[in-house]
């Protein structure tokens, strides 16, 4: 039995003013191909399918493609709901779906064995016994209590999860058991566990004092597909526990990373071996960092980094002593004629400028709150009449908060 593992697609996002419909077009053609080369039997999304509940009509699109596509191939397909996902946009049609023999798991189920799912290979005999598992919302678990604390809260959210994973982890071992065959246990999660590292695009999913899942509460599956951290890698040193990451890069802190989707084996005997597929950049996205003088060197070295059909989107950060109201301006002059697209110019400090601020020992306790918002407004690229307008308002609000305290 071969699963492709992916997650976190993100569907009908607009970066910084851009839409990535051509690349996930991209993506999805690729994916596509790599099912058949691979002769996958079963893929398995876990979760965050679109980037939100309300998803423009291209996306939607391109979700309806991919399922006719893997039901022609005879591939098995799982999708599974994210906390960016609508529970509502994805119930319509997953009836619709089940029609084509592809599962639709939106959220918790009122019923769990809807939740335990036989998966088969391309001849139709059972691979593996799946514990689909999509992000856990705390309503869907748990009944609000007054006076409970955020300690409180989040160890009764650590226990419900893990009671959850626990109660369909029986249940799949009494399906394998049903079946009379020794079938491996694979289980899914959309949740941040303890030590994964994250990225700025990757929203905090949880309030109260749980900010990530010990991979010790998971139960004893042969396999765990994890999704909502973008960055592929394993779970607390576990093979068996991983996130597949997202196939694009969703900020420009995730641009240096390898992207991949992750082919998993297994035999009767449980998990056989792993193997991540990387996956093409179809977008070229770079940060590049340094005083003007340094990026007139820099920017062109950028877009030799591109592919040629197009333009490397950049972050571009200038560190300037001086302070520069037509910073932006500048930027693009030194990129005309260059294949790059600047979305984004910050102020950053240069060394030298870091090394001041290092000597003067300065801690947020010896500065007043306009002092420490003077310095946020100082790394940002904003006109002075702007900066002026800003340190009144928030000036006001001071006033208003020393008011009611």
């Amino acid at each position: 039995m071969r699963i492709l593992h992916t997650s976190d697609w993100h569907f009908g996002q607009h970066f910084m003013g851009k839409t990535r419909q051509g690349e996930h077009a991209a993506f999805l053609e690729w994916l596509v191909s790599q099912v058949e080369l691979q002769q996958i039997d079963a893929v398995l999304v876990a979760g965050d399918i679109f980037d939100t509940g309300t998803p423009p009509s291209y996306a939607r699109e391109l979700y309806h493609n991919f399922v006719v596509a893997m039901s022609r191939a005879g591939t098995s397909l799982v999708l599974l709901g994210g906390n960016h996902d609508s529970v509502a946009m994805l119930n319509e049609s997953r009836e619709l779906l089940g029609a084509l023999k592809v599962q639709v798991i939106p959220g918790a189920m009122a019923e769990p064995e809807q939740q335990i799912i036989t998966l088969v290979d391309r001849t139709g005999e059972p691979g593996a016994v799946l514990c689909a598992i999509p992000f856990l919302r705390p309503r869907d678990l748990l009944e609000s209590r007054a006076g409970d604390s955020a300690d409180d809260k989040g160890r009764a959210l650590q226990q419900a999860i893990a009671g959850h994973y626990q109660q369909l982890f029986e249940r799949a071992q009494k399906r394998r058991a049903e079946l009379g065959n020794e079938l491996p246990v694979i289980a899914t999660g959309h949740l941040t566990t303890v030590g994964a590292s994250s990225s700025d695009s990757v929203r905090e999913i949880y309030i109260g004092t749980l900010e990530a899942f010990p991979a010790s509460a998971f139960p004893p599956a042969d396999y765990i597909a994890l999704g909502h951290i973008h960055k592929p890698q394993k779970v607390g040193g576990c093979e068996h526990i991983r996130y597949s990451g997202s196939p694009l890069a969703l900020s420009f802190d995730e641009s240096g990373q390898q992207k991949e989707v992750l082919v998993v084996e297994f035999s009767n005997h449980g998990l056989q071996g792993i193997a991540p597929l990387p996956v093409p950049v179809f977008q070229p996205m770079m940060r590049v960092k340094g005083s003007l003088e340094e990026l007139e060197l820099r920017l062109p070295e950028a877009a030799m980094a591109g592919a040629g059909e197009r333009p490397v989107w950049l972050e571009v950060t200038v560190t300037e002593d001086d302070y520069l109201s037509d910073l932006q301006a500048r930027v693009q002059t030194l990129c005309e004629g260059l294949a790059v697209e600047v979305l984004m110019v910050r102020r950053g400090r240069s060394e030298r400028s870091a090394v001041l601020v290092a000597e003067q020992k300065e801690t947020l306790s010896e500065l007043t709150p306009q002092q420490v918002f003077e310095r946020r407004l100082a790394t940002e690229v904003i006109q002075p009449e702007e900066e002026a307008e800003l340190n009144d308002l928030y000036v006001q609000v001071l006033a208003s908060l020393e008011e009611h305290t």
